[in-house]
């Protein structure tokens, strides 16, 4: 067991030095990291029941605690929901008031309570157990009526909070949110959820970008794709480029495949060389068998390609390897997509 003095740091009216306060913030860290080193005992046959009923939950996962141990549950919802597992908190007190209703005999119950005889959270149990709904106990207190009346009961070794005054709930808390990840991320990989998995339930975040956005997703296409033929003179191949506003141009063969792009750099280094014959054809200056993007391809594999080669724009082709679009690095970059 997990214990602190309960006897305090502090006594009435004192005040500490500097060194004092030092002390007593190095207790209470150490005392919520012995709660959480002290988790390794649960790991055992509970654990693997309680982790075997969320695999076989058909519905959700619907955590619940009040006070301290309900803001440990809130978390736990939103970490399983967005690991894989759907999940949910119902607060206890308004359970019992109607909320009761949202829970199903497919449901498996998460209910978190230290000492196990929390009022509201025993009001509950009698409706999981009509329903049929799974129900798993995360407590410090074996002999309690929560852990009693659960189908596992996932018992943490903890008999003193860091609190000085053994009052408010600090080694517990720490200790059930540390239990908590584990479960979601021991479901996660027992489910075999992968990065891909996460970016969809996070799209507005920057993985969720990164794995998601495709190169369709972000390419100039229509009129903002300039294509011109193997034989347009230079000087109209920039007219093209200038109307699509990019500094660019797919050069295409008679059937419409490419067979080149012509960009500003190439025109740069034709001018240093002393020309200014613009009325040559595009295809003299064009590089040839460029570097292109699929339509399909993440968003991320472009931009790879574009910093691996030092060039800013891509030629979008289809299967035929006709030029369907373009793609420049800003495009990327301004859809926040990093490498």
């Amino acid at each position: 067991m997990v214990q602190g003095s309960g006897t305090g740091i502090f006594e009435s009216g004192a005040s500490l030095n500097s060194e004092g306060l030092l002390n007593a913030a190095r207790r209470v860290i150490k005392l919520e990291a012995e709660a959480v080193a002290s988790l390794d005992g649960v790991i055992g046959p509970d654990f693997l029941a309680a982790i075997d009923q969320l695999l076989k939950c058909k519905a959700r996962v619907i955590t619940s605690g009040m006070g301290k141990a309900g803001l440990i549950a809130k978390k736990a919802a939103a970490t399983f929901a967005s690991t894989g597992t759907p999940s949910f908190f119902m607060h206890p007190g308004e359970a019992v008031h109607g909320d009761l209703g949202m829970i199903t005999g497919d449901d498996v119950l998460i209910v978190y309570s230290h000492r196990g005889q929390t009022e509201e959270v025993l009001r509950i149990i009698p409706y999981i157990r009509h329903v049929k709904a799974g129900l798993i106990a995360i407590t410090s207190n074996a002999d309690s009526e929560l852990a009693k009346n659960s189908d596992v009961a996932l018992v943490l070794p903890i008999e003193f909070e860091a609190c000085p005054m053994n009052l408010a709930p600090t080694s517990s808390t720490t200790a059930m949110l540390a239990l908590s990840d584990t479960l979601a991320l021991v479901l996660l990989e027992a489910r075999g959820f992968g990065p891909e998995d996460y970016a969809l339930r996070h799209p507005g975040g920057s993985l969720g970008r990164k794995l998601l956005t495709k190169v369709s997703d972000l390419m100039h296409r229509g009129e903002e794709n300039p294509i011109v033929s193997e034989d347009c003179p230079v000087r109209e191949a920039l007219f093209v480029m200038t109307k699509s506003k990019l500094a660019a141009t797919s050069v295409v063969d008679s059937e419409g495949k490419l067979v080149g792009f012509f960009a500003d750099g190439d025109l740069r280094r034709y001018l240093n060389r002393g020309a200014d014959d613009l009325s040559i054809p595009v295809s003299s200056l064009m590089t040839k068998d460029p570097k292109v993007a699929r339509p399909d391809m993440m968003a991320v594999k472009a931009l790879e390609i574009l910093e691996a080669f030092k060039i800013i724009e891509l030629p979008v082709v289809d299967e035929q390897h006709h030029p369907i679009g373009m793609i420049h690095l800003h495009d990327i970059t301004r859809a926040g997509i990093v490498l």
